[in-house]
Formats: structure tokens, sequence, C-alpha cells
């Protein structure tokens, strides 16, 4: 797979609230930075990240745009309660490498009534 198809799986599984078949698409070793908190190292981690997150909200991405620069994907996102943001994607040997994202995590936790951390 293209960098670019292994981010639109992404998507897909991300939006089926696949956590398994999400973990699928990292590297053993990969990092999933979401700036908004620490860096999450490891598959079986990002795995874990995943279900947690998913228990803990709906949320649905909706692709604006995908960009892609030999191994980097941007992803610029949605979701339907207006939050956006996006993300980058390293992608090495047709898995995610390294991720990282950008979005306003106050707004996050508000939209979906949890708890200010």
């Amino acid at each position: 797979m293209s960098p670019r198809e292994v981010v639109e799986r992404w998507v897909e599984r991300f939006n089926a609230v696949d956590a398994d078949g999400l973990a699928d698409l990292y590297h053993p070793d990969a990092v999933n930075h979401q700036v908004t908190q620490d860096p999450v190292e490891g598959r079986e981690a990002i795995r874990a990240m995943f279900s947690g997150e998913f228990a803990r909200a709906d949320m649905t991405c909706i692709v604006e745009a995908i960009h892609e620069a030999g191994d980097t994907v941007a992803l610029e996102w949605r979701d339907p309660l207006g939050l956006r943001g996006c993300g980058f994607f390293t992608v090495r040997d047709g898995r995610i490498a390294f991720q990282r994202g950008y979005w306003d995590k106050l707004s996050f936790l508000k939209m979906h009534g949890l708890p200010i951390e």
C-alpha cells in the first residue's frame, strides 16, 4: 500500500471503532504523539490508547483533505460536532512509524461532556 492508502485505511478503521485493526497499521515500535498528550510508544500501547479513547467518546473522522509527500501524509479532518484537526503520518514499509496529531483538547472534552483534565 502507498502511504496515502495506509492513511485512508486508518480512517476506515477509526470510523469502524476498530482498535485492533488500527493497531495493525502501525510498526511494532511506532510512536503516536497527539500533541495534547504524552507520546504513546509501541503498537500494543497504541492499541490500548485507541481502545480507551473509543470507550470514552463517540468519534468520527471526516476527511477534509489528504496530502502525500514521499513517506509523509497529512490528513486534515473534522468531526460531526465541528471539531477540526490535522494529523501527520510517516509511513515506512506499508506501516505507520510515526503519527502526530493537532486538535483542541478543551473543545473535544466540552463537546463530549467529559471532565476537563
